[in-house]
């Protein structure tokens, strides 16, 4: 990927103030002003952060003020200097674990210097610019490891849930249950039952009431009322008590062991760190979900966000509060409450500080076993089923298995260090594991490998193959991804041997890198794959081949017209047999798959007619990947326009309706034969079909005509010349004319659908997306702006 110098570097939280032609720019201070959309989506997120933040503190044994602390610093420190404009930082129900341990041990002054410790950690690694290495950590892992967590965070809050106190570890609160269940206290355990029902109900609440209610987070909901229920039904039950802030603990100097401080500052980074720059990943993927956010607010940088974090972690633990990270659940509501800068996630800490010191009466009223319930809900979410079937499909379910035991039975960092042990075990189990098989069907030998075939199966491999007899016809297929150079040596080497002797050999399958062979019938075939081909076919033995010069100079293979690959129309014949050959053993049983459960794709690709155009090169996709609609010039006609021609429009709505596709993309390209034709037409005149299609272009050249929308640019360099520019613009107002059809438009609403503009130019195989779509500003795809 060749990287590209945007056109200016753009702050996406700063608001551009913009004049009116030939008037003179103010000279005047600017004034700062918050968004009403940031305003109110941080109120959404400090009526869900309140409560959490409580709870979480209670859940660890720490002062309950130390949760508020570390909201307020999440909020105005990660939030101001953090990576992620709209990830909203605090204390997080993943750490929990780690911080009762350390409490645990080290005592509440000790756990303060160790998060302070922590941060330092946190700064360094941001220096050294290393946060992309831990998005390197399997997802089995981090999933496992946050499932371990949820499963020790609602055991012990279980124990609350029923009048009682946690202990220590899982095991001893397992040991500890069935004494518990007798002797629960019926008044903690109905509190308890009303929050996790106002839990899993509010969000249900069904018709226009419950649409404009479910607006109201469902964690402040349960919690209050869970809270107005025990005062009005008088209930006696511990609550929360918030000391006096003069009272408040802060860090002290780090006591006990020195290897048992340092591995506790290691866990608490890696928690920490590998918590929140998943986090800001995941935060991208919400906001490339909404329509045009994307482009004002742009990609977390990972490295600010270690920053960032580590900053207020330092901050956090100077002022007694808990460890910080990354929040997925005040992130989420964060991004889907409207919030469009890194305003509201400060705003949020400015209204926790001040419900900190005007609102501690109201708190003091909330029950315990009121904020365990909702804690413990959290800790049951975090065991998500759909990131077991993620796991379980891509066979590493042994990871996520090893790992949440290990952090269950042990203990966070040692679950982690088993699930890396797991992880690196599948790997090399994998790559040592080759099936190689031999069988004979009607005279020809079949040798399958199945598998990375390393030097590993090198022995298995020869012994395989010389129980093919001399002199026989053989065919080797090869179905993995990866072959090392002692294989392919001892492949080659028997295949010259076995063919010396008079036998036959074709390898068929995947063999990336040097081609071992061809087939036998295309030896004397001078073409290979992605080699210049306009008009070239393979030639048999007696085809007499001629040359062209082809504009860059160099001479080019043209089959001989009168020959068996001219125009006999045996190409298509050739093309199907290559294909049967070589390429179908591939895909057959992904076909098979698709055949039997039907298409699912998740994009419907919309294209120009051009053959140059290879929808599946240019995007790497395969069967059932693209829902594809390719028509003269990438047209999207207007809703009724089409005039008796609905197949565009039918498209779009099968795409979106039916098939569910989750984003549309519209594609252009260089020279562009329609819009070639688009420029040169003239008005009026007889109308042949081609002119009559291309009337849905006119939107698209009147909009390069007028002077007053921005034109186009491309990877920072103006259009050359006015198809180019024309193809650029079509390519913007295409995408316009999509939002005009009901279906899209509605699941554009919904957060179902997104669109994507791009242009692919033939001439320098480059591809670019549209990144700015109010001033058609195309960008070349760089691997480094994408999510790891």
């Amino acid at each position: 990927m060749s990287a590209c110098v945007p056109t200016r570097a753009a702050d996406p939280n700063r608001t551009e103030r913009t004049h009116p032609p030939h008037s003179p720019p103010s000279t005047g201070p600017r004034r700062f002003r918050i968004a009403g959309a940031d305003v109110s989506a941080s109120i959404a997120v400090f009526l869900i952060a309140l409560p959490l933040s409580l709870g979480i503190a209670l859940a660890t044994g720490a002062p309950l003020q130390a949760g508020l602390v570390a909201a307020a610093v999440g909020g105005l420190v990660a939030g101001r200097l953090g990576g992620s404009a709209l990830q909203v930082s605090g204390p997080a129900a993943g750490l929990t674990v780690v911080t009762a341990d350390l409490i645990l041990r080290y005592g509440w002054r000790t756990t303060c210097a160790i998060t302070v410790l922590a941060g330092l950690a946190q700064l360094g690694l941001g220096c050294l610019r290393v946060a992309r290495g831990a998005l390197a950590v399997s997802p089995a892992i981090v999933h496992g490891m946050l499932a371990g967590i949820g499963v020790t965070i609602a055991v012990a809050q279980l124990h609350i849930v029923l009048g009682g106190t946690p202990q220590s570890s899982v095991p001893d609160n397992l040991a500890a249950l069935p004494a518990q269940l007798a002797q629960m206290r019926p008044a903690a355990v109905s509190v308890s039952a009303l929050t996790l029902a106002l839990l899993l109900l509010w969000p249900r609440l069904p018709g226009r009431a419950g649409r404009l209610l479910r607006k109201i987070p469902a964690a402040l909901v349960a919690v209050a009322g869970a809270t107005a229920a025990a005062a009005l039904a008088g209930l006696r039950l511990p609550k929360v008590d918030l000391p006096s802030w003069s009272n408040h603990a802060l860090a002290g100097l780090p006591e006990g062991p020195v290897l048992g401080l340092v591995a506790a500052v290691l866990t608490t980074t890696l928690v920490c760190s590998v918590q929140s720059l998943l986090g800001a990943v995941a935060v991208d993927k919400l906001v490339a979900g909404r329509p045009g956010l994307s482009t004002r607010v742009g990609r977390s940088n990972l490295d600010r966000e270690l920053l960032g974090q580590g900053a207020a972690n330092i901050v956090s633990g100077s002022l007694g509060g808990l460890p910080i990270a990354g929040v997925a659940v005040r992130s989420s509501a964060n991004v889907h409450a409207g919030a469009v800068s890194r305003n509201s996630t400060m705003l949020h800490g400015v209204l926790v500080v001040i419900a900190a010191l005007l609102m501690v009466p109201l708190l003091e009223l909330i029950p315990l076993a009121s904020l365990a319930a909702l804690v413990m809900a959290v800790g049951i979410q975090m065991v998500s089923l759909n990131h077991i079937r993620t796991v379980t499909r891509h066979r590493e379910v042994w990871v996520y298995a090893v790992t949440t035991l290990g952090v269950v039975s042990l203990g966070v960092l040692e679950g982690v260090a088993l699930g890396i042990a797991m992880a690196v075990g599948v790997a090399l189990h994998r790559l040592t594991r080759t099936r190689i098989t031999h069988n004979e069907t009607e005279g020809v030998h079949h040798v399958h490998v199945r598998g990375q075939l390393t030097f590993l199966a090198v022995p298995r491999l020869s012994r395989t193959l010389h129980l093919v007899p001399h002199g026989a016809d053989a065919v080797v297929e090869l179905d993995g991804s990866f072959m090392d150079h002692a294989a392919y040596e001892t492949l080659q080497d028997w295949q010259k041997t076995h063919t010396a002797q008079g036998g036959s050999v074709e390898v068929a399958g995947r063999h990336p890198g040097t081609r071992v062979s061809e087939p036998q019938a295309l030896t004397d075939c001078r073409c290979r794959p992605w080699t210049p081909w306009r008009n070239h076919q393979c030639d048999r033995p007696g085809s007499v081949p001629h040359s062209e010069h082809a504009p860059d100079g160099t001479d080019r293979l043209e089959p001989d017209p009168t020959g068996p690959g001219g125009a006999s129309g045996h190409e298509l014949a050739r093309g199907i047999s290559a294909f049967q050959r070589n390429t179908a053993p591939l895909v057959r049983g992904e076909l098979a798959r698709l055949a039997r459960e039907g298409q699912r794709p998740s994009q419907l690709f919309l294209t120009c007619a051009d053959s140059r155009l290879v929808t599946s090169m240019i995007t790497s996709s395969g069967p059932g990947d693209l829902f594809v609609v390719r028509n003269v010039g990438n047209l999207v006609p207007l809703p009724g326009e089409e005039s008796g021609d609905d197949s565009v429009a039918a498209a779009i709505e099968y795409a979106v309706e039916v098939l569910k596709v989750r984003s549309i993309t519209v594609c252009g390209h260089s020279g562009c034969g329609a819009m070639q034709a688009l420029l040169s037409s003239e008005p009026g005149g007889t109308r042949t079909p081609l002119e009559r299609w291309l009337r849905h272009g006119l939107p698209s050249l009147e909009r390069v005509t007028d002077d007053s929308p921005p034109w186009g640019r491309l990877a920072g360099r103006p259009p050359e010349g006015a198809v180019e520019q024309l193809c650029l613009t079509n390519v913007v107002q295409q995408l316009e004319h999509l939002r005009a059809y009901d279906s899209v438009a509605r699941a554009l609403k919904e957060g179902e659908l997104e669109l994507h503009g791009m242009y692919f130019h033939v001439g320098e195989a480059e591809a670019y997306l549209l990144t700015e779509p109010d001033g058609g500003v195309f960008d070349r795809v760089r691997e480094a702006d994408l999510p790891a």
